[in-house]
């Protein structure tokens, strides 16, 4: 009974395109799949369907009857291949205009940059890739202070953003202590940051700026044109669900995904000061290019409110998000929206650029003075610097984390290498 269910939703899927008007679905004068197939003909219909109204870049996607996805997979084995296969073609047709290839050209062969389709249905509707960094255990934050005549600078190390909840009190304690000391500059190195819970990165932020930023933009979220008009009718088949992954009771009915609000203004989201740290002036990064997705971001957001300085190599290059579309027993993440900051700047899909370039050594350990990255961002910073006895690394990490010696930082170095963790969206508001 399972299966046979599965098998009926697709119909059900087309019967509900054709109910709606072309014009409703931006798909004016063209064809509509067929009503009969087998399901990987469904599946492989959904799959572009989806794209002509979800994708960022759905103005670049030929009409159904031309790309004829039933056709042009039908002899690609297993269905798997021949999803990715799809998915793959579709990230390929948009182009960058300062590079000549696509913003999705990617970084292994056969897959795109950005989007991703993940076999099975996530628990709670959430991706299983965006609950990767849950826990902070294997990641703790490595901190401590440097000073030198008159300036105080803070030095923060994280690999990964993980759940707020796994680390809010260890970045409590932490700039707490900044704050005592009063820092007036803040290193903070993501140079094996490839990304985690935005949640996390939001929340450094708010600890970063003063509390006269509060109720300023931080960044907005920006969909194509067709979702912000809220013509994505599509989507009526996508179960809309809350941050927990509950239903939700919607004007008598369960809400579904075209119930969103997809508009720029009800994606925005502003400062809101955490903490007591009013000091910092300056914030450096030390980079990589595994500095990807919440890293970026952080880093984009930071930069129309303080001067933001880059240092190590270009970074990955991520300015997108996701949502999961559930397609039978597979969801796929399409690039659905850009990642703007308070100016709307994004363009970093080639990457971030540094401001001083260096080749990183695992022959010391993170933190220290000698180390390439902080060695450069304080040489940038000026002075003599010495180190200074506070570096309480004892008090507000996990045992088995207390020294970060040669072997660990290579570790940590080399862990993400090629990868990131997706910015994926799971809080919406409905209209």
């Amino acid at each position: 009974m399972r299966l046979i269910s599965k098998i009926l939703c697709y119909p059900f899927l087309v019967t509900i395109l054709f109910s709606c008007k072309k014009e409703d679905l931006g798909l004016t004068d063209e064809v509509v799949s067929p009503t009969t197939g087998t399901p990987v003909e469904f599946t492989l219909d959904s799959i572009f369907l989806y794209a002509k109204q979800v994708y960022l870049w759905r103005e670049t996607l030929p009409s159904y009857t031309e790309f004829d996805p039933r056709n042009r997979y039908e002899a690609v084995s297993p269905e798997l291949r021949a999803y990715k296969s799809e998915l793959y073609d579709i990230s390929q047709m948009n182009v960058n205009p300062q590079t000549g290839n696509s913003y999705e050209l990617p970084v292994y062969a056969g897959s795109p940059k950005y989007s991703y389709l993940e076999q099975g249905t996530p628990n709670n509707g959430i991706s299983t890739m965006a609950t990767i960094a849950n826990t902070g255990s294997e990641f703790m934050p490595l901190y401590k202070v440097v000073e030198t005549d008159n300036k105080k600078i803070g030095y923060l190390s994280l690999a990964s953003f993980p759940a707020l909840t796994a680390i809010k009190e260890q970045l409590n304690a932490i700039f707490a202590s900044f704050a005592k000391i009063g820092i007036t500059g803040l290193i903070i190195d993501l140079r094996s940051n490839g990304g985690g819970y935005v949640e996390t990165a939001e929340y450094l932020a708010n600890l970063i700026v003063p509390s006269n930023l509060t109720g300023k933009v931080m960044y907005s979220e920006k969909f194509n044109d067709l979702m912000q008009n809220g013509k994505a009718t599509i989507l009526k088949n996508q179960l809309y669900r809350d941050a927990n992954g509950n239903a939700v009771r919607y004007k008598g009915r369960l809400a579904t995904m075209a119930d969103v609000n997809y508009s720029k203004s009800f994606n925005t989201i502003l400062f809101q000061k955490a903490g007591n740290l009013e000091t910092i002036n300056n914030v450096y990064f030390i980079i990589s290019g595994n500095t990807a997705s919440a890293s970026e971001l952080l880093i984009s957001s930071l930069k129309p409110y303080f001067d933001v300085k880059l240092i190590g190599q270009k970074t990955y290059g991520k300015p997108v998000g996701f949502f999961g579309v559930h397609i039978g027993s597979y969801t796929i993440y399409l690039s659905s929206f850009i990642l703007q900051n308070a100016v709307g700047w994004y363009d970093y899909f080639e990457g971030m650029q540094p401001d001083v370039t260096i080749t990183f050594s695992t022959d010391t350990s993170l933190g220290n003075l000698d180390e390439p990255g902080l060695y450069t961002a304080l040489s940038v910073i000026g002075g003599s610097f010495n180190s200074s006895s506070f570096s309480n690394r004892k008090s507000f990490t996990s045992s088995g984390h207390e020294d970060m010696n040669k072997e660990n930082s290579s570790t940590i170095q080399t862990s993400l290498s090629g990868n990131y963790i997706p910015i994926y969206k799971k809080q919406f508001k409905l209209k």
